[in-house]
Parts: structure tokens; sequence; C-alpha cells
């Protein structure tokens, strides 16, 4: 039998795809446009305004509906069209969210906690974190899955979860365990502000107490203080401080997980210095986060930045759930959710152990 004609130079002979007849093509291709971004970015903008509006109309977390709406439009990702606009919110908009997040940090916040609470906090994020990685072991996932849940339990919820998957990288953990992550830590966050409160009040834990408690074992920012002002105000002023706390943690904790789990898979060639490198989003958090701490802004910059960082990690997230494939999700199964189970569950025991001997400030 004759060798079959090949549609393809000789170059190209074995590349059975054509990518590489692709890739040169790309190399000359025409510039990109804001018409290029603009059927993403729309889809994306829709299904967030369409979250906002149902948060603020019904009370559902905001960032939960807009995983729900943007996985029942996933469809849509099939059009190429959508790809550059979608990939540009859930990659570029998160960092600078992130970034913009900074503003409402500063150390003062750590040093009002107290050496002795604030030393508490770290033990109940490694905690966090340190049964994520196990219920990922138990049920047979990679350390990568247990990082990331542990991470977003540990530290600001989603934000977190896409400032650490930003360092996995889609190659070691696939699209589809980081939307389901990212349900399963938005659910947890707020079936844990309905309870908590609630359990704190059984247990008539003073103001300070529930507010610590709160504030150190809820995933999510806005959710974490929203649930300890359910209990007081006196709690949910004292749960702000702790909360914030965490979040000053976000981007040592990106540090150093990027360099325990080390370079992806092609990228061992980069230059040492380049692979140990902090992505510039989170020195850029560190450097508002230090601005912060030496100067006084007006309110107003810490409200508008605050506003403007919930928008971009809402489209985020959004535009992350319209990407990923819920055929995928579906076949993850319940082993999936596990390792978030896992962090929620030893986050609060941690926490309440941690009140119960006194050092809630």
């Amino acid at each position: 039998m004759g060798d079959a004609p090949s549609s393809f130079p000789e170059p190209f002979g074995g590349d059975l795809f054509g990518e590489l007849q692709l890739a040169e093509r790309s190399h000359s291709a025409p510039a990109r446009t804001i018409r290029d971004y603009f059927p993403g970015l729309m889809i994306s903008g829709a299904a967030s305004g369409a979250a906002a509006w149902l948060s603020d109309h019904y009370g559902a977390p905001v960032i939960l509906l807009g995983l729900m709406i943007g996985l029942s439009l996933n469809f849509a990702a099939r059009d190429p069209r959508t790809h550059r606009g979608l990939d540009l919110a859930s990659q570029q908009f998160l960092r600078i969210g992130i970034v913009l997040l900074g503003f409402q940090v500063s150390t003062a916040q750590i040093v009002a906690l107290g050496i002795e609470p604030f030393g508490a906090l770290l033990a109940i994020m490694a905690i966090a974190l340190t049964a994520g990685l196990i219920g990922a072991r138990l049920t047979g996932q990679s350390r990568y899955a247990g990082l990331l849940a542990g991470g977003a339990t540990a530290i600001c919820g989603a934000s977190a979860a896409l400032a650490l998957y930003g360092v996995i990288g889609k190659s070691r953990l696939g699209q589809a365990q980081f939307a389901l992550t990212l349900v399963g830590v938005s659910m947890a966050s707020a079936l844990a502000m309905s309870l908590y409160p609630v359990i704190a009040a059984q247990l008539r834990l003073t103001d300070a107490q529930a507010g610590y408690l709160i504030g150190a074992s809820i995933h999510d920012v806005g959710q974490a203080i929203g649930g300890a002002y359910d209990f007081s105000n006196a709690a949910g002023a004292y749960a702000t401080i702790v909360k914030l706390a965490r979040v000053t943690m976000l981007a040592p904790a990106v540090l150093l997980a990027s360099l325990w789990i080390g370079p992806a898979a092609g990228d061992t060639t980069r230059p040492l210095l380049r692979r140990l490198s902090v992505p510039w989003f989170i020195t850029l958090f560190l450097g508002v986060v230090a601005a912060n701490s030496a100067l006084s802004f007006p309110t107003a910059i810490a409200t508008t930045s605050l506003a403007a960082s919930k928008a971009l990690l809402l489209l985020a997230v959004t535009a992350t759930a319209v990407r990923s494939r819920t055929d995928l999700i579906l076949d993850l199964g319940w082993r999936a959710a596990a390792p978030v189970v896992f962090a929620s569950l030893a986050s609060f025991a941690a926490a309440l152990l941690f009140v119960v001997l006194g050092v809630s400030g």
C-alpha cells in the first residue's frame, strides 16, 4: 500500500492537526482589537450583572450566583470568538482586582489584633490548609487540589482560589476541578455565614469571642463580616480586623505555594530567579498594602477600590465558569468537593478551640 498523500508540505508531514502550520500563521496574524475581546467580555459582563441584581434583590452570595450563571452559559465558550474576552476577564481582571484589594488591608490591622490572637490565626490557617491537603490525599486527588481548597478556605475564599490557581496553572489542575472548588468554597462560605452566628449564640460566646470565631473561619470577606454583624455590632467590628488580617496573608501564601510546588511542566528551562519570582500582581498587592500602611488615603479611595475589586473579581469568577465544561465537573463526582469540606470543618474547629482557650483578644 502506498503512502497516503500529505495535505501539508514536508515540514508539517508529522503534524497531524497542523499545529505547526497554525503556529507559523499566528505570527503574522493581525494585531488584536477591542472587537476581538467584545463577545467574551459581553457574556461575562451580562452574567455578572445578572448575578449582582439577583444578589441585591434576594440576598444570595453574589460570587456563588456568578458561578451558577456562568456555568449555565458555558455553551457560549464553544464559539472561539468568545475566548479572548473570557480569558482577559478570568486572568487580567482577577489580577487587577487582587491589587485593588490591597487598599483594604494594612499592617495596622495586625498590630490591632495583637501577637497572641494573630499567632492563633496563623495556626488556624495552617490547619485549614493541611486539612485540605489531607482531604485531597484521602480521596485520591492531587496535592494541587488540596492546596487550592485549603488555601481558599484559609485566606479569603474565591479571590484566594483565583490567585493560587494562577500559580498552580491549568497544566497541573484542570479547569473543571478549579470551577468545582470555587463552587464548593462559595457554598461553604454561604452556609457558614448562616450557621456560625447561631452556633456562637447557642454557645453564649462574648462579642469578642464570636467576632474572632467568625472572622477566623468563614471563607469570604463580605460573608465573614456580614455574619459577625448578624451576631452584634461589636462582634462585626472585631471580625473585620480578624478577617482582614487573614487577607494580608494572601501574598505570603501565594509566594510560599509557588516555591513549594515548583515550576510547571516546560518551565524548568527558565532562569532560577525568574522561576522563583513573585507574580507581578502579588508584588503590586504588597506595594499597595505598604502604601496603605504608611499613608492616609481618603475614605473615598478605599470605598471605590473595594467596589472595583468586587466587580473585577465577580467578572473573573463568571468568566472562569463560562470557560468550564460542566460535563467534566459532573465526572469529577463528590470526591472533588472533599478537600473543601475537610478544610472548612477543620478551620471552624480550630477557631472554636482557640476561642475556648481564651486567645480571642
